[in-house]
């Protein structure tokens, strides 16, 4: 089954705006999570993103379970590490660091995690992930121990994100980083994306509607925003329905 992805690919072929709202299980307390989601729903948000650098082994799926209580948009694992899998969210992204070298984030985090997928429901989406330098060291740096790719070399970008499609990746992600201060560039997004004939999704340092906006603009097929509603959940209001 590839109901979700099939449904992305659908969306984006009728040129629909996709907004994932990204969850950290370790920065949402669950008392705080109903009063969190019904500003979600109210908003124009049509994926939900669970998933951290650095969570502890329970926190994801409790987290999942209680989200599911309040919505029925698809939950999808952006994780940080193989502990964040769990059979009660729809849909995992496959991540390989393909920005960086560490061969644990290209393959082997990918290979311990089989023995939980092989007898899963979840669907599965392989996924280019690519780092990208915002002005700051970001936790997917520190944790994985990878550089991010220069925003000054917009060529070594394109390639990596055309290499990640050429190794048969179904979506290419281009990563500013959770709480980035600057968002990947809108010329490095329109680049890309003319490059690419696989979905483009964007994430990292985008606060604001002009932001998510220019990223639309830009080429970005599904645009992923997490700390601007950790730091303040009444940027839904100017997202709503």
């Amino acid at each position: 089954m590839k109901a979700i992805y099939n449904n992305i690919v659908h969306s984006i072929s009728n040129r629909e705006k996709l907004l994932a709202v990204l969850i950290d299980p370790d920065k949402m307390k669950l008392e705080n999570l109903s009063g969190f989601m019904l500003k979600l729903n109210q908003s124009v948000a049509t994926h939900i993103f669970v998933g951290g650098s650095t969570v502890d082994d329970v926190a994801t799926e409790k987290l999942v379970i209680e989200i599911k209580k309040h919505t029925s948009l698809p939950i999808v694992l952006f994780p940080g590490d193989v502990t964040q899998i769990t059979n009660e969210a729809d849909v995992l992204l496959f991540l390989s660091l393909i920005s960086g070298t560490n061969p644990e984030y290209l393959i082997n985090k990918h290979i311990k995690a089989v023995s939980k997928l092989r007898s899963s429901d979840l669907e599965v989406i392989s996924t280019g992930y690519i780092l990208i330098e915002n002005g700051k060291q970001t936790s997917v740096e520190k944790v994985t121990k990878t550089k991010p790719l220069s925003r000054q070399n917009a060529q070594q970008i394109i390639d990596t994100a055309k290499a990640g499609e050429f190794l048969g990746m179904q979506f290419i992600y281009l990563e500013a980083g959770s709480g980035a201060l600057h968002p990947v560039p809108t010329e490095i997004i329109n680049l890309v994306k003319h490059e690419l004939n696989i979905p483009l999704i964007v994430g990292g340092g985008i606060r604001s509607k002009k932001q998510l906006e220019e990223a639309y603009r830009s080429g970005a097929d599904l645009v992923v925003i997490g700390t601007a509603f950790e730091d303040d959940d009444s940027f839904f209001d100017e997202l709503k329905k």
